[in-house]
């Protein structure tokens, strides 16, 4: 099976981010049994975490984004970190179906001709870098579309001016053919110039899945992305010509994998149990003869009898 990975790299202007995300989508898709929407909602969600993930310092930082949304799809949260593995879960969508579909299962729009599948709320990213006190930025929630809400975070809490792309495409059966992202951010001091032009010229060209299928690399991808565009241009001559004009390089620092993985253990489960209390856990014990747990990310069980636990 061919791994999901992603590139970073940087220029005068910006750093940047592409990845091919299509085996970690799959993967989630499988775990969660997820329906078409919620595939394509939460692919995004963890193909935006993959990137903010890489971006990363040390390997036991930990970078959370939670949607929290009053739509049907609007439950989400999804983790990564520097090692490329990402991780999430989706709210099933049932109790709140109603409010996009009518009775006669057409989709309702509302005044702006959206259909809010998120809803309104807000998104919250969470970054534990091992001090004190994790990093917590909060921006509220404008547009169902998942890029621009990340987009739009960190302009507002972050003040970095940035493009961000993200796609899951799936066949006629819901089954993902190809999912991937971009994220180009302006470093500081840079003139907003680059960003504009870049943004004009994703205008023209295609989006990442279909640049994916179409059997693009990564690579490839950053190099059509850069293509043409000018950035700085020096001072005219007497005669009003310009001397020249200067074209962005980049270079491209990391190529790496990246993977749906959770680490969850049964012992992880054990010591959550046991914050329960003695009282508690004969209580249930009692009631039900066993303790049954699963995990939110990978969806694995993990069983516990009296047998598990010695209150001596």
């Amino acid at each position: 099976m061919e791994k999901s990975k992603i590139i970073r790299g940087t220029s005068k202007c910006a750093r940047f981010f592409v990845c091919d995300t299509t085996e970690i989508v799959r993967e989630a898709k499988k775990i969660h049994d997820l329906d078409p929407i919620a595939t394509t909602i939460f692919g995004k969600l963890l193909t935006a975490t993959a990137m903010m993930g890489k971006d990363l310092k040390n390997e036991k930082d930990l970078v959370s984004v939670r949607i929290n949304g009053d739509g049907p799809y609007g439950n989400m949260l999804a983790t990564g970190n520097m090692n490329g593995e990402v991780k999430g879960y989706i709210a099933n969508p049932e109790e709140k179906f109603h409010q996009i579909v009518d009775e006669n299962g057409n989709f309702i729009k509302d005044e702006t001709g959206q259909i809010r599948f998120i809803g309104n709320g807000t998104m919250q990213v969470i970054k534990d870098l091992g001090l004190r006190d994790p990093f917590s930025g909060v921006t509220k929630i404008n547009e169902e579309d998942i890029a621009d809400i990340v987009a739009h975070y960190f302009l507002l809490s972050e003040q970095i001016k940035s493009v961000v792309a993200l796609g899951v495409k799936l066949d006629e059966n819901g089954e993902v053919k190809r999912a991937g992202g971009y994220l180009i951010q302006l470093l500081p001091g840079v003139e907003d110039g680059f960003i504009d032009k870049l943004e004009n010229k994703l205008q023209q060209i295609r989006t990442i899945t279909e640049l994916l299928e179409g059997g693009m690399s990564l690579e490839q991808i950053v190099e059509l992305l850069y293509e043409d565009i000018s950035v700085f241009e020096d001072e005219t001559d007497v005669d009003g010509a310009h001397k020249k004009v200067y074209v962005e390089d980049f270079e491209i620092l990391e190529k790496s994998d990246l993977e749906y993985k959770c680490n969850c253990t049964r012992d992880k489960f054990y010591r959550g149990l046991i914050t329960l209390g003695k009282d508690e856990i004969n209580k249930i014990l009692e009631e039900e003869g066993k303790i049954e747990t699963e995990c939110h990310f990978c969806r694995k069980k993990y069983e516990f009898t009296k047998d598990d636990f010695n209150w001596d």
